[in-house]
């Protein structure tokens, strides 16, 4: 009879240390998460800074017709830049599919490239990308100064640069347009404060 007072204690005794030990990883769960804050599009400085107006520009689309990219009254426009050979790129082909058909009200989505037009052409047609403006153009990626993919632009229906950065996730592209709803820079520059909102 000692013996199994014993183990029941020694089993309550147990169940108060794992109920102690679930309170204390669940606070730090809730530190490391306050911690670890959402990272936006990693933004950088070459190329039209946030703020500028962006050249228009005129292209041929690859899919047929022509895409106007600048000031678009009533239109803003994500210029997203990818290749056939990048694997993010085409893990993102989704997620642009989701917020084409999400943002439509308000937003076009434009795909451009450059290289051989041969093979861009394959990749639309194996990617699935013929209802997307796809453009093919080098000077556009000049122009942006785009030098690692996938990168996007978020411009304004006045042209204005709102937003852009290499985006590598879900979360790193709709920070181009959480930053354009609360009218600041960056996701990095709101976190940090040192963005003033933009007019």
């Amino acid at each position: 009879m000692t013996l199994m007072i014993f183990a029941l204690a020694l089993l309550w005794a147990v169940v108060l240390g794992l109920i102690v030990a679930l309170f204390a990883l669940s606070r730090q769960i809730g530190v490391l998460y306050e911690r670890i804050t959402p990272l936006g599009a990693l933004v950088n400085d070459s190329g039209p800074k946030i703020g500028d107006v962006s050249p228009r520009v005129t292209l041929a689309s690859l899919n047929g017709g022509e895409v106007a990219i600048g000031p678009r009254p009533g239109r803003s426009t994500l210029v997203f830049f990818l290749s056939p050979t990048c694997p993010i790129c085409k893990k993102l082909l989704p997620v642009l599919r989701s917020v084409r058909e999400a943002e439509r009200p308000w937003l076009d989505v434009v795909l451009a490239s450059d290289g051989e037009e041969e093979k861009q052409r394959r990749f639309i047609q194996t990617a699935g990308l013929t209802a997307f403006p796809y453009v093919n153009s080098t000077e556009l990626g000049l122009t942006y100064r785009v030098s690692r993919l996938p990168f996007a632009v978020l411009l304004g229906e006045d042209g204005t640069v709102l937003s852009k950065g290499l985006v590598n996730s879900r979360e790193q592209l709709e920070s181009l347009f959480n930053a354009k709803e609360m009218g600041v820079a960056s996701i990095q520059d709101f976190l940090d404060g040192t963005a003033p909102a933009r007019s």
